[in-house]
């Protein structure tokens, strides 16, 4: 099975193509902002993208972000929602004084990615936050794992609490 940065890659080749673009294309288009060698690696998996860069090849691409993701598998699926097979509803529940304990630098990076969602939706209880399927493909890409092994490394974490509602 291709690793999660080489099936971003894929999505993301597959959207330039279907655009009728060609990495230089783009290249030129972007006005060098995407250069045809950094874009090229990113297709390969050779390279992992970050967010921001995500979202700008996204508005570049005229696309929503999580079209450049890979979709997530029914395995992952029933992992997100404990097995209850909770449809367009999954999401991971995360506990935050846990995470606040952690000094792993994966931890560092998801701590600052859930204060942009908390600073988004105004919700600061400071104990757990709900996030969304969406986010866990962002999130899977920003530490370059498939969804299913971070929702794993989560629960190795001791960070995934069970989701209510």
């Amino acid at each position: 099975m291709a690793s999660y940065a080489e099936q971003v890659g894929e999505r993301l080749r597959n959207i330039r193509l279907q655009k009728g673009l060609s990495l230089h294309d783009v290249e030129e288009r972007s006005d060098k902002e995407f250069k045809a060698s950094v874009l090229g690696a990113y297709e390969r998996g050779e390279r992992s993208i970050s967010v921001p860069r995500l979202q700008r090849l996204a508005i570049f691409y005229g696309v929503p972000v999580d079209h450049l993701l890979p979709k997530l598998g029914p395995e992952v699926s029933e992992a997100a929602t404990g097995g209850g097979g909770g449809g367009n509803d999954e999401a991971v529940c995360i506990d935050l004084e846990a995470l606040e304990s952690r000094s792993e630098p994966e931890a560092q990076t998801l701590n600052r990615y859930l204060a942009l969602i908390q600073t988004q939706r105004g919700d600061f209880n400071g104990k757990v936050l709900t996030i969304r399927r969406d986010d866990v493909r962002v999130l899977a890409a920003i530490l370059d794992q498939s969804p299913g092994g971070l929702i794993e490394r989560l629960d190795d974490l001791g960070l995934r609490r069970p989701s209510f509602g």
